[in-house]
């Protein structure tokens, strides 16, 4: 058999492959979450988010409304040197990002069933 023809079947074996995975997988919610920074943001993102009082304050100070703070929690990084990754029960992260050209700190509290938004400072 010569070389074209191999790589012919490779390849339309391969593509059909392909054809049959994305079929399987286009009706489930998969994603790729592997690293450490998107493990913790899609954890927090997926539990119920409270904010305390002192961040309500600063939010309406602020003008940030609630949707803001959800797209700036999943476009963040964490910050996993200042975060407190080892505290019981619930352990605390901070997330970095920026709004309107100003660096943004948020400091999360993530336990088993909530998230609560304690802190959000501008650097």
């Amino acid at each position: 058999m010569k070389l074209i023809h191999r790589i012919g079947y490779y390849l339309g074996g391969f593509s059909i492959g392909l054809v049959i995975l994305a079929f399987f997988l286009s009706g489930k919610k998969t994603s790729c979450d592997y690293g450490p920074n998107a493990r913790v943001i899609k954890n927090i993102r997926s539990k119920k988010l409270l904010y305390s009082e002192s961040v309500i304050a600063k939010m309406q100070s602020e003008g940030i409304d609630s949707t803001t703070v959800l797209q700036l929690i999943k476009f963040g990084d964490i910050d996993f040197s200042l975060s407190e990754t080892k505290s019981e029960p619930c352990k605390r992260y901070c997330i970095e990002n920026e709004i309107e050209k100003r660096d943004l700190n948020l400091w999360v509290e993530n336990c088993d069933s909530t998230a609560t938004l304690e802190r959000l400072v501008f650097k």
